[in-house]
């Protein structure tokens, strides 16, 4: 084999492990040896959305119902509304963007007056993904509407500081 070829593998093996190496990251001088992690930014949002939903599905008690959120956060809401007595109501709220999502679950005060139902509680934010993959919050505002003349159309209203 000729220096040059010796050369070119020798120059390729190396980079290879330079590739190897940078693949693993960097290294800790730790005692551990663990790298350390990255840290989080924490910021605060305050939320304000506005949602208007059409049923999708009724089981039981429960509504299921999808639309259009505005406000802080834009995208697709999803909203399963359970009425638990004649009096209370459970919500779990899914909020999807772009390439993230936003979810929290909250119970609500409930009163019907005609074809027209209210509701206003509170709920908690538990978890997100993408850029609200570290999202919580407690005490947000939640009411909203039914109109049982529109097939249950749903508005709804999410207020509320929320940490990421």
């Amino acid at each position: 084999m000729s220096r040059s070829a010796r050369l070119g593998g020798v120059l390729r093996a190396g980079a290879l492990l330079v590739g190897a190496l940078m693949s693993v990251g960097p290294l800790s001088s730790g005692a551990s040896g663990a790298s350390t992690p990255a840290a989080h930014a924490a910021r605060t949002i305050s939320l304000n959305e506005t949602g208007h939903l059409h049923l999708t599905s009724k089981h039981n008690y429960t509504l299921n119902e999808q639309g259009s959120a505005s406000g802080t956060v834009t995208g697709t809401i999803y909203v399963h509304l359970t009425a638990v007595s004649t009096s209370r109501v459970t919500a779990e709220v899914n909020i999807y963007t772009r390439g993230a999502s936003i979810s929290g679950n909250g119970t609500a005060s409930y009163r019907r007056s005609g074809t027209t139902a209210s509701f206003s509680g509170s709920l908690s934010i538990g978890r997100g993904t993408g850029s609200y993959a570290h999202a919580h919050g407690s005490g947000l505002r939640f009411s909203g509407t039914i109109q049982e003349s529109r097939n249950d159309a749903i508005t709804v209203h999410v207020s509320g500081r929320v940490s990421d």
